[in-house]
């Protein structure tokens, strides 16, 4: 790739040179260094962070040749794709200040390293033993699909089921024959005792005797024929899926034997010098092994060639660069954290004795503001929660809705709190003063009675002034607590909305939630199948701000003891 007076300078190798460290093009000098390291899974970027990403994203990413599709350019050959890359702000033994750059995963199947720094270990290397091992997966893979898509396999099936339908059939004649039999035999003896001597009633009571032990045999005899059919076509099957099976547990072992030699090249440094190797990164861990493309994201990468290379971490930052995938809420240019899942074990390692920004999620943000009460009666509460705080307790932190209610109602019996808002979201929660209401109001809830809006300010404008949202949600377990669209696994997620004002650069919209799962109306709101704009405030799927911009305005439910239809308003914050 061409440079230009845009391109970071990268140093050249040599015996005082780092490859991939990369001066700053503009001045910092009137840029104060953080007093300590930035905490990777939520931070504010630091200004060092952020003119070198404005460098890495006028230069090497604005420049052409990219073969990999991001999705920015009309009609690209290839599936079009964001990344997500990072910076880290490094200082070298003489006081230099400099950055290096890195990218998650690779890019158009390969890792190429201008100005990036190099993977850990480098997957796409044709010669290396991974493509090697690769290439016989593959070939076991195709081996197996073809076996699958055999028609005789489907012929087999076919066969078997027949034969296991005419045996059954066959069979159940043989005794039906035999039980019809059997009750003829007794009204021939019920009509011959009134009619032969005690001698030719032994007589015929010995003939009948042997026709009966004759049908018997030749009902075991049609039992064992069909069996034996049946056992043959089941041989025949076995036979071909025992192949099948044969390839798939030899291609279990090859791919468990590949991914172990494959962990046993990932060994992380700290600034310590000290070595640890993936698998005991995450031996303690709740799944006890290595996610898949563990030490693959750019975090890891930047931090091992620093340490690597004697530089001292000062800052670090991480954003998207491209389409946002279809899962995924992922906005082009905009910072995001560390993923939870794959890095924080690895992290944890790397940045141990390096003093870094406190971590806030163990000391969330709390609220002195008290909590509204909007009506109130012997029976129940409806009340306006402020932003952030918390609905229940947390791990960390006591302050919540559901504390603070049983302080002031210490006699009330059961959970209090009927239903629960995001930390940061305002506005209307529902609270029991006994377990009989708090299950009366639950079961409205269950059985979706109970209406609720929410008011919301978008950051941007939204085109349609009413719709539909129906995008089905699961955690994403490599990133706790983001939310990911799914609809293979995810659970049901539907909301209705209209937009009730609009200025030059936000949008004023009502949410109507069907469901309510978490991060919701977060998700619906920004994600690119839902409306493609994120609500002002939002840190997880959107930008930081003062506050989120989401409110639970207005609800309707039936009161379990007067029967009321209640309507509660509580007044928007924003």
């Amino acid at each position: 790739m061409a440079s230009d007076k845009k391109t970071p300078q990268t140093e050249s190798s040599g015996d005082s040179k780092v490859p991939c460290f990369l001066s700053f093009r503009e001045s910092v000098a009137g840029i104060a260094l953080p007093e300590r390291f930035t905490f990777p899974f939520y931070y504010e970027p630091h200004p060092l962070s952020i003119q070198a990403v404005r460098e890495i994203q006028e230069g090497p990413l604005s420049e052409p040749g990219w073969e990999h599709n991001f999705g920015l350019v009309p009609d690209k050959p290839g599936t079009p794709v964001g990344k997500m890359f990072g910076v880290l702000v490094v200082q070298k033994q003489d006081g230099t200040l400099g950055y290096l750059a890195a990218y998650s995963g690779n890019l158009a199947g390969k890792n190429p390293n201008f100005p990036f720094v190099p993977p850990l270990f480098d997957l796409q290397q044709q010669d290396g033993f991974f493509k090697k091992e690769e290439t016989v997966l593959n070939q076991l893979n195709r081996e197996i699909e073809a076996l699958e898509a055999d028609p005789e396999l489907e012929e087999l099936e076919a066969v078997l089921n027949e034969e296991r339908k005419l045996a059954e059939d066959r069979i159940q004649e043989k005794k039906t024959e035999l039980k019809t039999d059997k009750a003829r035999r007794k009204q021939v003896r019920e009509e011959a005792a009134e009619q032969l001597s005690p001698e030719q009633l032994n007589a015929l009571h010995d003939e009948l005797i042997l026709e009966s032990l004759s049908q018997q045999r030749q009902l075991k005899e049609v039992i064992a024929y069909w069996n034996m059919r049946v056992e043959k076509a089941q041989a025949q099957l076995d036979e071909k899926r025992d192949k099948i099976q044969s390839l798939k547990t030899r291609r279990k072992q090859k791919s468990g034997a590949l991914q172990q030699k494959l962990f046993d090249q990932y060994q992380f440094l700290n600034q310590s010098g000290e070595v640890k190797p993936l698998t005991a990164i995450f031996e303690k861990t709740v799944f006890g092994k290595p996610p898949s493309g563990a030490g693959e994201c750019a975090a890891p990468k930047l931090l091992q060639y620093a340490f690597q290379h004697q530089l001292k971490p000062i800052a670090m930052a991480e954003f998207w660069w491209g389409q946002s995938p279809v899962s995924e809420v992922r906005k082009h240019g905009q910072y995001y954290p560390a993923c939870r899942g794959k890095c924080e074990p690895i992290l944890g390692h790397m940045l141990a004795g390096i003093d870094m920004d406190e971590n806030p999620m163990l000391t969330p943000l709390t609220t002195d503001q008290e909590i509204g009460i909007l009506y109130e009666d012997e029976y129940l509460l409806v009340i306006n929660k402020p932003a952030e705080l918390l609905s229940v307790p947390g791990k960390n932190v006591e302050d919540s809705v559901a504390s603070r209610m049983k302080a002031l109602y210490p006699q009330a019996s059961g959970p209090l709190v009927v239903h629960r808002l995001d930390m940061a979201t305002s506005g209307i929660m529902l609270i029991a003063k006994s377990m009989e209401i708090h299950k009366a109001l639950q079961h409205q809830f269950i059985k979706r009675s109970i209406k609720k809006r929410y008011v919301a300010l978008l950051d941007g404008l939204v085109a349609e002034d009413e719709g539909f949202i129906d995008l089905p949600l699961r955690v994403d377990l490599d990133d706790r607590p983001r939310q990911l669209v799914c609809y293979e696994h995810g659970k049901p997620a539907q909301t209705k909305w209209k937009v009730v004002a609009r200025n030059e650069t936000q949008t004023r919209i009502h949410f109507y939630p069907i469901t309510g799962r978490t991060h919701q109306l977060r998700v619906h709101a920004a994600h690119p199948l839902g409306l493609n704009t994120p609500i002002i405030g939002d840190d997880l799927y959107g930008t930081k701000s003062t506050r989120l911009h989401l409110h639970a305005a207005w609800i309707s439910f039936k009161h379990p003891y007067t029967r009321e239809q209640m309507e509660i308003e509580a007044p928007e914050p924003f």
